[in-house]
């Protein structure tokens, strides 16, 4: 199996913008029949790396290759991050939230402070990143608070004594598929994910995770996970789901089958790719990726490494039509867009247009020919279903937002 990937993420500096509120329970009775949720925080780095493109493209060809997926904590403009409680009393460590992973580590920047629940396992775990960096350690199993409704038992956590940049950010919340556990735990073939242990611990009914994310340029940009089910609050029509799909290595991950029009021009075939937080632009194949760059009438900016248009080509653009499972996503030309208010972050003008569909690299039949990341999932809902092996879209009250 794949090995698993870390939340390809910035450095999270003094010069941070936090643009929401710090992690926090909402208040649910803890039964088996509920959800829980936790609120995220976004974390905008004032300086940033200067080509997402190239960080993005990095982790999706490790990906294609079947080899680790990840790049160092300094790669992408945005993430983001919970605050973790572990042990009893917990310690609360900054983690970044990556459904593209499945381990759960800490101890970057910040010491591991054992208590009576911290037990050495006696094994190590191991993970390297897209670009040949990595994190080891020790494993330990403790007990691991999301919230006040979400304490978690015996929790396999690696505790990092190596680890190649995380910036303040303390580790890694694993959200992904189990399987991409094997392999990177020496005591053990696989390790249990947080949200498969609350389920088996039945804090939650059903091995469900909701993930909402505002628009970084919109007044509420923030997260949301919701573990067990689906914020009905933050969607405007109903929830959508796709199989995963049969295609590897897309497989792996939170993968599923999808074509692309532009307009009515289709660009690319229903064909594999993954659903991935960890990753900040759109990527599609690169006979796709012409496709586009000709529709829109883009040229390839080299500062930012994004397509950038004018003012005349913007109100001009076309929708793009995402179709899924047999439901059709539209994605209005302001989300096609970087938001103009953090063009700086990216080595951009202050003015200028840039496009968030990006080149992977690789023509389409790799059985990965598409990311979407967050700039994707800013403007659906998604529902990511270990139980049923599927992934469900919904509309948000940004899916027509105008505000980038």
């Amino acid at each position: 199996m794949v090995p698993p990937r870390l939340f390809s993420s910035l450095l999270a500096l003094p010069a941070l913008a936090f643009l929401s509120l710090s992690a926090s329970a909402l208040p649910h009775p803890r039964t088996t029949s509920s959800t829980a949720a936790l609120k995220l925080v976004v974390r905008i780095n004032s300086y940033g790396i200067k080509n997402i493109v190239a960080a993005d493209r990095a982790r999706v060809q490790t990906l294609q290759s079947g080899g680790s997926s990840s790049v160092n904590a300094t790669n992408a403009v945005m993430i983001y991050t919970a605050d973790i409680g572990v042990g009893s009393p917990p310690t609360y460590y900054t983690l970044l939230v990556d459904t593209g992973s499945s381990n759960t580590w800490i101890g970057a920047n910040k010491p591991y402070q054992q208590t009576a629940t911290s037990h050495d396992t006696g094994g190590t775990f191991y993970v390297t990143y897209g670009d040949n960096s990595y994190v080891s350690g020790e494993e330990y199993t403790d007990t691991i608070t999301l919230n006040s409704d979400l304490v978690i038992d015996n929790q396999s956590i690696g505790v990092a004594s190596e680890d190649s940049g995380m910036g303040d950010i303390n580790g890694i919340l694993g959200l992904g598929p189990v399987d991409l556990t094997q392999s990177t735990v020496s005591s053990a073939y696989e390790v249990a994910t947080v949200t498969d242990n609350l389920y088996a611990q039945k804090k939650i009914s059903s091995e469900v995770l909701g993930v909402f994310f505002a628009p970084a340029s919109s007044d509420d940009s923030g997260g949301e996970l919701t573990f067990g089910g689906y914020d009905a609050s933050k969607i405007t029509g109903d929830i959508s789901f796709a199989s995963i799909t049969s295609a590897y290595p897309a497989n792996t991950y939170w993968g599923i089958d999808q074509s692309i029009s532009y307009g009515s021009m289709p660009i690319l075939d229903k064909t594999a790719g993954i659903v991935d937080t960890g990753t900040t632009l759109i990527l599609i194949a690169t006979d796709a990726f012409v496709k586009y760059q000709v529709a829109t009438g883009a040229i390839l900016d080299q500062s930012t490494g994004l397509l950038q248009i004018s003012s005349d080509q913007y109100d001009r653009l076309s929708s793009l039509y995402f179709t899924i499972g047999g439901v059709t996503y539209e994605l209005i030309p302001n989300g096609q867009i970087w938001p103009r208010s953090l063009n700086s972050a990216i080595g951009g003008t202050t003015d200028g247009i840039y496009l968030i569909v990006a080149n992977s690299g690789s023509n389409s039949g790799s059985g990965l020919d598409f990311t979407n990341g967050y700039c994707f999932l800013e403007r659906f809902y998604s529902l990511y279903d270990t139980s049923n092996s599927r992934i469900g879209f919904a509309t948000t009250e940004y899916t027509y937002a105008t505000t980038n």
